[in-house]
């Protein structure tokens, strides 16, 4: 008898309790605000530290929500702001009846933001022509692939790696068609990405496991894991994220490549694979030493504040540095992105080569081949002025 008790008991009480802890919970909202007057600006100590910063009380109006139309005053100590400006407020209403509090939570970047938008937009038409339309359309379609198909693709559970590889192989497909039409040129290069991808989605993925990088390495990432209560695989979405953000330079190197051959071939009918092989992979050299190092260099921009923060923070090696996560990721990511943009030059050439040149060349003069082939044997020799 006292378990049926305890049975109906629970059946009433419990379902009551957690209605109850649902209703007993703050509401929390981030609104547009506007600063209306700036009523006291002084330097604090942050506490603990001998740092000083920056803090106001300002009178605002909130602009939307629950409390729209009403005027308060707001300590913040986040952002530097001025009369005028609009703002992200965060109010937060407590359940159990307190005064209700108001924060700064972010200046209001979207205008910004749409305005550079709109010059890139403008310049790309004005500059690009139809060929900049297309661009504009293929970067659009990019983005709808990894907002609607990638991440929450990753968020119901598939893996992170092969679905890197499927959408950014739709990318490469759907991008390279809208930007250069179809034709014979842009498929050379469309299959030379895709080799390149799958090579390098492989190699990426070894080379994660042996340097034992988890996926842990920013705090988003930590975010991302409690909020996910572990359920997504870091390590796929860092080895993703690699391949999505390969995709631009090998794209570049790729179609550069096709095209180097296309225009070889064109201009030289005669000159047999081999030989415009040779000079395309010439071409592609210079072009792989450019973009290694713009891709280097956009790695280490990326991450040398925190470079600088722990060098000279913690007083460790640069050694001991280096070899944390958060750095070793950066370092593993320029040095398989370079991988994959050196992989695709000879790659893609020789797809090119296959598909856009017949086997055997047309008929030339003797003396036009052997100048062809003499001026090979010395391209990129320099030959020192005696004195």
């Amino acid at each position: 008898m006292k378990k049926v008790l305890f049975a109906i008991a629970f059946l009433l009480v419990v379902p009551g309790a957690l209605h109850a802890q649902s209703i007993l919970q703050d509401t929390q909202e981030i609104v547009h605000a506007q600063v209306l007057q700036i009523a006291d600006s002084s330097n604090d100590v942050i506490p603990g530290t001998d740092t000083r910063h920056p803090v106001q009380d300002i009178q605002v109006k909130i602009l939307e929500g629950l409390a729209a139309g009403r005027t308060v005053l707001v300590h913040n100590d986040f952002t530097q702001l001025n009369e005028g400006d609009t703002f992200f407020l965060t109010h937060i209403v407590p359940w159990n009846g307190l005064p209700e509090q108001y924060s700064v939570s972010e200046p209001d970047r979207l205008p910004a933001l749409g305005w550079l938008a709109a010059i890139f937009v403008l310049l790309v038409v004005i500059f690009g022509g139809k060929q900049g339309i297309r661009g504009l359309l293929s970067l659009a379609g990019s983005l709808a692939f990894i907002l609607f198909a990638l991440i929450p693709g990753i968020l119901h559970g598939f893996s992170p790696v092969w679905l890197s590889i499927g959408v950014s192989s739709l990318i490469i497909v759907i991008g390279s068609y809208v930007t250069h039409g179809f034709n014979r040129t842009t498929s050379s290069a469309v299959a030379g990405m895709i080799v390149t991808l799958v090579i390098v989605g492989i190699f990426a993925h070894f080379a994660i496991g042996y340097t034992r990088l988890t996926g842990f390495g920013s705090e988003e990432a930590t975010y991302l894991n409690f909020n996910s209560r572990g359920a997504l695989d870091l390590a796929g979405i860092l080895l993703g994220g690699i391949l999505i953000g390969l995709l631009g330079v090998m794209y570049d190197a790729a179609i550069g490549q096709a095209i180097s051959v296309e225009e070889l071939h064109r201009i030289a009918p005669h000159i047999d694979r081999k030989t415009v092989y040779s000079r395309a992979l010439r071409i592609g050299r210079e072009h792989i030493g450019a973009l290694v190092n713009t891709l280097a260099i956009a790695y280490v921009g990326a991450s040398l504040p925190l470079l600088l923060l722990f060098y000279f923070a913690s007083g460790e090696s640069i050694g001991i540095i280096i070899n944390r996560e958060i750095f070793s990721t950066e370092i593993v990511r320029s040095l398989i992105g370079s991988i994959g943009l050196v992989l695709a030059v000879p790659i893609t050439t020789a797809i090119a080569v296959l598909v856009l040149m017949k086997k055997s060349a047309r008929h030339a003069p003797a003396d036009e081949i052997e100048k062809e082939r003499h001026a090979l044997e010395h391209a990129g020799h320099r030959h020192e002025r005696s004195v």
